[in-house]
């Protein structure tokens, strides 16, 4: 064989090496795209696949009074209850009700006329379903409306309770009663409403709602305990966003209170957030009315410039940032709005006669909406 054609052929092999090197590295990178494309895609399923089970096993409604009479027939398999537990409304999803009764070898469910509310959770529904808690008649009825401070509270439990206001409230403020509900609640009730400057430990944290009551003796403890329930069902869902926001139950349960004992019915109560945040952030001091009449315990209509001096904690007309803790309860509206502010630059706000509420960015178009629907109609 010529020099050339050795020469030609060795061309050839060098030429077809380098092809087959090309086409090597042309499939390890489809090979490689390939692979993270799938794990990425699995890992898209897998954390949305948790959030969707996470979201079906919470609480239809955790803020719901609502009561449903449910009806589970004799011979129901777990299937059969799951899907009327959905269809009534009490479970989001009937076949993730079903995995987690298997994957918790619950059993043991009894038919029966049953009396469950959307609030319930899941482990609540099973537990009532293995117990065979039947429709009871209600006995007492405990109405708790938003926006009521815990005296306000006490008086209301004592007339289903049999007791006097003065002791109800006693019981909500004794030390080793409120010190073993922090660990019964530890996630709910920390060492925060433990704090020196605190007025009431329970404040703010007894949720409004309905209460049915099927005893006909109840004690205060055991109303605590379900509106702690209810409390802590209402937070649940929004405890990742909590966790952002750097939120203690505190915290938000604090500022929750002054919305809702700021909002009328026609107030946006996102707009009154975003005006607290506001100034929190600008270093001015809140100056809401509500804080004053709580320092002093009182209730008025109208706040005077003598009652702004006094000398409280709770008092933020004096006090910079928020006060010590809630000033009342809140309800849903107000909770949401305090963790969801609307982006303003609204700094002032008041509410004229009819209920509303108008927002002003600086101090001189808060006096002139001052002067036109406060001191013009006095």
């Amino acid at each position: 064989m010529s020099a050339d054609s050795k020469n030609t052929k060795k061309d050839l092999i060098r030429k077809k090496m380098i092809e087959h090197q090309s086409e090597a590295k042309i499939v390890r990178k489809i090979v490689l795209s390939i692979s993270l494309a799938f794990i990425i895609l699995v890992g898209l399923i897998g954390g949305g696949g948790y959030l969707y089970v996470k979201s079906a096993l919470e609480p239809v409604d955790p803020s719901s009074n609502e009561i449903k009479e449910v009806a589970i027939p004799i011979g129901s398999s777990v299937s059969g209850i799951a899907e009327t537990l959905e269809k009534n409304g009490i479970i989001k999803n009937a076949r993730i009700f079903k995995y987690y009764v298997k994957f918790n070898n619950e059993s043991g469910f009894m038919a029966g006329d049953y009396k469950m509310t959307p609030s319930m959770t899941i482990p609540e529904i099973t537990k009532s379903l293995k117990t065979g808690k039947v429709v009871l008649k209600e006995k007492h009825r405990l109405t708790v409306p938003e926006g009521k401070q815990l005296a306000e509270i006490a008086g209301l439990m004592a007339k289903v309770t049999g007791q006097t206001q003065e002791e109800v409230l006693q019981r909500l403020n004794d030390r080793e009663f409120v010190n073993n509900l922090m660990k019964k609640y530890p996630d709910l009730l920390t060492n925060e409403i433990l704090g020196e400057k605190i007025k009431y430990p329970l404040e703010g944290y007894l949720f409004p709602a309905t209460y049915p009551i099927t005893k006909e003796n109840t004690s205060v403890d055991e109303l605590v305990y379900e509106m702690l329930d209810k409390t802590k069902a209402m937070l649940s869902p929004y405890s990742k966003l909590m966790k952002e926001k750097e939120y203690t139950a505190h915290k938000l349960l604090t500022m929750a209170s002054l919305i809702e004992e700021e909002a009328t019915e026609k107030a946006d109560r996102h707009k009154i957030s975003s005006v607290f945040f506001n100034r929190i952030e600008a270093g001015m001091p809140l100056q809401t009315d509500p804080t004053v009449l709580y320092a002093q315990g009182k209730h008025k209509d109208r706040v005077l410039y003598k009652d702004l001096e006094v000398d409280s904690p709770y008092n933020t007309y004096k006090y910079a940032g928020m006060p010590p803790g809630p000033i009342a309860n809140a309800g849903k509206m107000s909770i949401e709005a305090a963790l969801n502010p609307e982006d303003t630059d609204f700094y002032y706000f008041l509410a004229s006669k009819d209920g509303q509420v108008h927002f002003s960015k600086t101090l001189q178009e808060h006096n002139r909406l001052k002067a036109k629907y406060i001191t013009n109609n006095n």
